[in-house]
């Protein structure tokens, strides 16, 4: 098994070569901490946003959606307490110029070259920028750091136009910045991320609650993507690392190979008690209370959240679906992807060049269906490995008897199981393979697997 420092390099590269994740910036160098996303890996990304829409929102009736402003308004995180409190204490070496957290450093000394370090001093976390034609201190506005205040700023918008009851919860996806000192391993921290953000509001007295009730359904998620069990896992909040505005946090965490004790923070699951919305009623002076007009009452809130970053999950996948294995005496790198996530869905690949137009005409019959991949180039192993190594879940063979017999072969990524079916057909199959799975849609078809395609 390949030591977690080799898999990391073996997925950083796998994710530049075929087209997941470049570093920002490259032909100058790289901006470091910058990432942006290629054609597969956007659409892993959009898949994935999808999908945890899909399960957030569309599927429930009790959540919402907005899409707010990156600029924020100034006083949106003096009221969140973001410019008094998000800070960290740095100290500098005098020597090679490292930059560390004082927290997470050990006596006076560099702990790169041993030099001596600066007393620490506070470092701002917030990206400032300025809006307007003039740049002064009125001119001064903030990128937002994270996603859920312009939430709690829009309750009584949504409340009003939505007409939701208690509880009920509003779900974002969207960037957030924030200017880390140690951004690292790969896309897992990063300056520039997307968060998947959703507000539960709620009585007082069913925090708890839905507290857990939140945690279960975040884990269930995550299982639903095709993450192993194994790797991932509940971590509970020590009294004394509770944010500010937490009366309680736990934290799903996914086994990267990277984290310290085995574990790294996939998603965040607190109550925030009502700490956000008597924030901003304090310093706007405009009053969030959600009025019941059933019980005849007004009551501020309380918030469960659930935060989750999209590329940590996105990595987290990647490195759950990395698969070695040795295939007619070579080795055979695929990605086992959920299907549903996988960026393509199928492949169709003409046996020769000469069999191309036939094959042409498959493809543009299923691509409006389902994301489909047209590959001639190599011999079909190495197309075969090519389709394998991004996770595409099945590969269309047409041969030299489907102009005759109007039927292809597919051949699914894990099992290396075949079989044949008509053209006519395809579509619905595949269709049916990815909503229920290989073997239950073959079989409901009628059609017997064959051995492993010729490799």
């Amino acid at each position: 098994m390949a030591s977690a420092d080799d898999l990391m390099k073996k997925m950083v590269s796998l994710c530049k070569r075929l087209g997941f994740v470049f570093q920002s910036g490259e032909i100058y160098g790289g901006l470091q901490s910058a990432w942006d996303y290629g054609p597969l890996g956007v659409e892993l990304k959009k898949n994935i946003e999808s999908s945890w829409w899909d399960f957030m929102v569309r599927r429930r009736a009790d959540v919402v959606g907005v899409d707010t402003a990156i600029i924020t308004h100034p006083d949106v995180w003096r009221a969140s307490g973001h410019v008094d409190n998000f800070h960290d204490p740095l100290v500098d070496c005098r020597k090679c110029r490292a930059r560390f957290r004082a927290d997470q450093v050990e006596g006076t000394k560099c702990p790169e070259c041993g030099g001596e370090l600066t007393e620490p001093r506070d470092f701002g976390l917030m990206f400032r920028t300025m809006m307007g034609a003039v740049e002064d201190e009125a001119a001064e506005v903030y990128l937002r750091p994270e996603t859920c205040q312009s939430i709690f700023v829009n309750f009584r918008n949504i409340v009003t136009s939505s007409r939701q009851t208690l509880p009920f919860g509003i779900a974002q996806i969207g960037k957030a910045f924030r200017n880390e000192i140690t951004a690292r391993n790969f896309v897992f921290r990063s300056r520039e991320f997307e968060q998947m953000e959703m507000e539960y509001f709620c009585r007082p007295a069913d925090a708890d609650r839905f507290f857990e009730y939140w945690k279960e359904e975040r884990m269930s998620w995550y299982l639903s993507l095709g993450l192993k069990p194994a790797s991932l896992r509940f971590r509970d909040h020590a009294k004394e690392e509770l944010a500010h505005y937490a009366r309680a946090c736990t934290d799903i965490e996914y086994a990267f190979p990277f984290a310290t004790g085995g574990f790294g923070e996939l998603e965040g699951i607190a109550n925030r008690a009502d700490y956000d919305l008597s924030a901003h009623m304090r310093v706007s002076g405009q009053d969030l209370e959600f009025i019941d007009q059933v019980a005849n009452e007004k009551v501020v809130p309380w918030v469960v959240e659930t935060s989750g970053g999209i590329g940590r999950t996105i990595l987290a996948v990647l490195l759950d679906a990395y698969y070695e294995d040795i295939v007619d005496g070579r080795e055979r790198v695929t990605l086992r992807l959920s299907p549903a996530l996988a960026p393509v869905k199928a492949a169709v690949l003409p046996l020769s060049r000469n069999l191309e137009a036939g094959a042409a005409e498959v493809a543009g019959m299923l691509r409006p269906i389902l994301p489909v991949s047209f590959d001639v180039t190599g011999s079909i192993g190495k197309r075969y490995r090519r389709m394998d190594e991004i996770g595409t879940p099945f590969c269309v063979t047409y041969d030299f008897e489907s102009a005759n017999d109007r039927s292809v072969t597919i051949r699914e990524r894990d099992t290396l199981e075949q079989v044949r079916v008509g053209i006519d057909n395809l579509a619905d199959l595949l269709c049916d393979c990815l909503r229920k799975g290989w073997r239950p849609a073959v079989e409901k078809a009628g059609l017997a697997a064959a051995g492993r395609a010729s490799e």
